[in-house]
């Protein structure tokens, strides 16, 4: 228990440190650059580093700025979207990946692994620019979006699940692969009927 609370203690220690820096990197850079700093020993509650190996950890802030992502951009089309199927994917999104945000939270605090705060900088201009549209010219570029972005996800599940090193982001990502598909299955779907 006193090893969950450190490394809680550190996580948060690490991400106020992350909010206070600011500067020119963005929130994903920024959790990069702070996990490449970190001790990799095997006695990680004891030096505050970090338990996995750098590709599992950008895994990790990739998920996790993907991941907020959908659900902010899920947010934003029901907002703004009068297509009843765009709205109840905007609902799944907003379900499915808070759902998977949250895990991977639990792992990443386990882990020591700093997580992005806010999204990055591509996914920020892709809120703004889809908040400056509405009706259907704002349906189809949230539905472009939802395509290319699941696409990349998918692929960074898949190469998790077949290259991953720590076992727990293995399961992670192989287990969130299919929820992605079917995603990728649905707005492809909704593209279609849309043409």
């Amino acid at each position: 228990m006193k090893k969950l609370i450190y490394l809680m203690a550190v996580s948060v220690s690490a991400l106020a440190f992350q909010a206070c820096s600011g500067g020119d990197k963005d929130a994903k850079e920024s959790a990069d650059s702070l996990n490449m700093s970190k001790d990799t020993t095997t006695n990680v509650a004891a030096t505050g580093g970090i338990a996995v190996d750098e590709a599992d950890a950008k895994f990790t802030t990739s998920a996790a700025v993907g991941g907020m992502a959908e659900v902010e951009l899920g947010k934003l089309a029901l907002q703004k979207s009068n297509n009843a199927q765009v709205k109840e994917f905007a609902t799944m999104m907003v379900n499915d990946h808070g759902k998977a945000n949250t895990e991977l939270m639990e792992i990443a605090a386990t882990k020591n692994i700093t997580l992005p705060t806010t999204v990055d900088e591509e996914h920020q201009k892709k809120m703004d620019d889809l908040s400056k549209k509405s009706g259907s010219d704002f349906d189809k570029a949230y539905v472009d979006a939802m395509v290319d972005g699941h696409k990349s996800t998918l692929k960074l599940m898949e190469d998790e699940s077949k290259n991953g090193a720590d076992a727990d982001l293995k399961a992670f990502a192989t287990k969130t692969a299919p929820i992605v598909q079917s995603h990728l299955t649905m707005i492809n779907r909704i593209k279609d009927g849309m043409k």
